[in-house]
């Protein structure tokens, strides 16, 4: 196998996974991987809450054209500017509470032509919106 079609099999589980995620019907989702992903996308999840109780949203970004979420055309702007490296965003000016509310998130994907890996835990939705822009934004 090789580093191409081994990229197209790991593009077409995430969006079988996304879809699986989102509600999709298994016979959908397998017609829908049967397309590879292209372009910039980023397989986003957020998780709220400690070990003991927690919740997982997530969706795929894609950014050719924009959509994923309710954000996505500012989110796909972001990691444009920042040319995908999440950790690169520019921090907002923003006063947040100290309040522990852990929200943990992970972001997997391609972009530019490499592939991606973030993962963060912030102390609550206030610090990550802070200094991950719209990129995690799935709540709207």
């Amino acid at each position: 196998m090789t580093i191409s079609t081994t990229a197209k099999a790991v593009r077409g589980g995430l969006l079988a996974a996304a879809l699986l995620l989102t509600g999709a019907a298994p016979a959908q989702a397998a017609a829908e991987a049967s397309f590879p992903v292209s372009g910039d996308y980023l397989y986003l999840t957020v998780t709220t809450g400690d070990a003991r109780s927690s919740d997982t949203r997530g969706t795929l970004l894609l950014c050719d054209p924009p959509q994923g979420h309710l954000h996505a055309a500012e989110a796909c702007a972001e990691l444009t500017t920042a040319k995908g490296d999440i950790a690169a965003l520019p921090a907002k000016d923003t006063l947040c509470p100290m309040v522990y509310a852990p929200v943990s998130v992970h972001a997997r994907g391609e972009w530019g032509g490499r592939q991606v890996e973030y993962a963060q835990t912030f102390s609550n939705g206030c610090v990550m919106a802070a200094r991950t822009g719209s990129v995690f934004a799935l709540d709207g």
